[in-house]
């Protein structure tokens, strides 16, 4: 059965189980629990003969083989023990419950879906594509708040096709969900590198990804996935459920592709380096334990690596990228504009990012992508560099992708050509020949300006591919990044303002983006922090 096939039979029965009560989530766990003892049965027969991780009591054909009232008492006897084991098992079970409320709806599911396939022999294409396949028809339903964890693919792609990671090269997300960089990681060096050695491809299977993830659910999720792709093995698996800001993990990576959790503050405020407007006397250091460690004191996190102490878990996760990095390391991160112009600790972080960093690439993105609303954001792209008394960054790239630029999640989705442009003007083959696209025009008589405080010339910029000078750069107010020239059309033309329903959403986004920071002022000047959910 074909992947389209695959996904609609799995999801039509999900309908059947929503009439139970049983949400989209749910029913993805449930299945991830039945595909993985499925897959572990398979494995013991030829010709793979490998020995099941699961116990022979909880196995896949003991759960066959009974039904009613004994198949629910079974089930959960099953998820509660495998929970308690470690390693993979673990990580797949842990907490894992039995959420179907009806035993023939359980025993459907078993008899008639799962066991008439052979998952293991399915080509991961297949299989994984069908899992990733439900985790968007997942993050597409907003009830779920599954959104959050979603990265448009077309996106990623570009991402990973911009990054070009090569075989051998180790890659890292900090932030992972549910495994979305790493598959897309994956599948380019596959796509690319058609003659990998045996040797290699069990490192590309087994030495190559490193994620982390906060959420229990989701990290269950991703582990699923990445093992359908054929990442990662019954003895390994490549996610950490933690929080991956708490510590420096002593891990170096040669790529970090990464689109940390949206939002702004978080209830711990990391201790860098530096730390504007805080002392680091000994009382301080005295309420504080090792590096790493929460301070149950001042509810912070110690953190040597770092540059400057913040709440802002973007800004962190900005810093914490930069110390996975080896020397000459690549990060690609996803940021919400507050990263490239916020006062204080975010000027000081662009700074030294800027200075000990070479930050080549910005690229600014339209709004109506990603499920939570009022988002704004950007991919910052940026190498590792060695220490260095004079700064790194030579110039940096900017596409703008977002001015006269409306899409929606439904009706006017991103496509991967839509970024065909970005990814040639990039050019991954060779960053350092590069060519704008940017030029100033007079502006044509008749046609009306944009208001005063957006632009005051006589002239207009065509080109969305732009270069500014480290000196540019640090010459603009805190060293803001937050840079665009391009007119905004719906600004000064009625003619080009986009279809109502567009034009409504983009209003919603900023009132949302607006709100967001008035709850941010008000907690600041209470002295509290919003707790921020991944």
């Amino acid at each position: 059965m074909n992947t389209s096939g695959i996904i609609q039979k799995l999801w039509n029965y999900c309908n059947v189980l929503r009439d139970d009560g049983m949400s989209y989530g749910d029913y993805v766990e449930q299945l991830t629990y039945l595909l993985f003892l499925k897959m572990a049965d398979e494995r013991t027969r030829a010709p793979y003969n490998q020995k099941s991780p699961v116990p022979e009591k909880y196995s896949w054909p003991g759960l066959i083989t009974k039904d009613g009232d004994e198949l629910f008492d079974h089930y959960r006897h099953t998820l509660e023990t495998l929970g308690n084991q470690k390693g993979l098992l673990g990580l797949i079970f842990n907490k894992a419950q039995n959420k179907f409320q009806d035993p023939a709806k359980l025993r459907r599911l078993v008899v008639d879906l799962i066991d008439k396939e052979e998952w293991v022999s399915m080509s991961a294409d297949v299989k994984g594509d069908a899992y990733e396949g439900l985790l968007e028809k997942n993050a597409q339903d907003t009830k779920s708040g599954a959104g959050q964890y979603f990265t448009p693919r077309p996106l990623i792609q570009a991402i990973v096709d911009v990054m070009a990671p090569k075989p051998g090269e180790t890659v890292c997300d900090p932030a992972c969900g549910t495994g979305d960089f790493m598959l897309a990681a994956h599948d380019y060096v596959i796509k690319h590198n058609p003659n990998l050695t045996k040797t290699e491809k069990k490192k590309l299977k087994e030495e190559t990804f490193k994620g982390w993830e906060l959420v229990q659910a989701t990290a269950r999720l991703c582990a699923m996935n990445m093992l359908l792709h054929g990442i990662g093995s019954q003895d390994f698996e490549p996610i950490t459920v933690d929080d991956s800001l708490a510590a420096d993990p002593g891990d170096r990576f040669d790529l970090v592709l990464t689109n940390p959790p949206f939002g702004k503050k978080s209830s711990t405020t990391i201790v860098g380096e530096v730390a504007p407007g805080i002392h680091a006397s000994r009382d301080i250091r005295a309420s504080m334990h090792i590096r790493g460690k929460v301070s149950k004191a001042r509810d912070s996190i110690e953190r040597d690596d770092f540059w400057t102490t913040t709440s802002n878990k973007q800004l962190n996760f900005v810093q914490h990228v930069k110390t996975l990095l080896k020397q000459n390391g690549r990060a690609a991160v996803v940021v919400p504009d507050n990263v490239l112009f916020e006062g204080g600790a975010g000027e000081t972080i662009r700074r030294k990012l800027l200075h000990e960093c070479d930050v080549h690439t910005l690229l600014r993105l339209p709004t109506g992508l990603f499920y939570a609303q009022g988002v704004k954001a950007n991919v910052l792209f940026f190498d590792k560099k060695p220490a260095s008394e004079t700064p790194w960054t030579k110039k940096l790239w900017i596409y703008d992708l977002r001015t006269n630029k409306h899409f929606t999640l439904k009706t006017d989705s991103l496509k991967r050509e839509d970024l065909d442009e970005f990814v040639k003007l990039y050019n991954p083959a060779n960053r350092h020949q590069r060519k704008a696209t940017w030029k100033e025009e007079k502006e044509p008589e008749g046609r009306s300006r944009r208001p005063a405080s957006r632009d005051t010339s006589a002239s207009m910029h065509v080109g969305r591919w732009r270069e500014y000078t480290y000196d540019e750069l640090m010459a603009r107010d805190k060293a803001s990044l937050d840079i665009f020239w391009l007119r905004d059309e719906s600004l000064s033309e009625s003619d080009n303002l986009p279809p109502p329903d567009v034009l409504a959403q983009e209003i919603v986004d900023d009132l949302e983006s607006a709100l967001e920071q008035f709850r941010e002022i008000t907690n600041d000047l209470n002295g509290t922090g919003t707790t921020e959910q991944h």
